[in-house]
C-alpha cells in the first residue's frame, strides 16, 4: 500500500497541487504546492506563498487521511 502512495506521489513530482493537512488537536491547514523531492520514508513539498516554506511529510501521512493531495 505505501509502496503504491510513493510511486503515486514520485509521478506528481513537480505538478502544482493542493494539500490539506489534519494537523494536532483537529487544526487544518490548506495550501497550494509542489512536491520537491522524493525520499525513502518522506517527501518534500515546496509551498507556493510569499514565504515559499519547505515542509516533509511521511508517506503514511497520506495513508491515514492526514495529507489529502487533490
Amino acid at each position: 500500500m505505501i509502496s503504491k502512495i510513493k510511486e503515486e506521489i514520485q509521478n506528481k513530482k513537480g505538478e502544482k497541487l493542493h494539500f490539506k493537512f489534519n494537523g494536532a488537536r483537529n487544526q487544518i491547514e490548506e495550501f497550494d504546492g509542489m512536491i520537491m523531492e522524493t525520499y525513502n520514508y518522506i517527501f518534500t513539498i515546496k509551498i507556493i506563498s510569499e514565504k515559499e516554506e519547505l515542509k516533509s511529510f511521511t508517506y503514511s501521512d497520506v495513508l491515514i487521511d492526514n495529507l489529502e493531495i487533490s
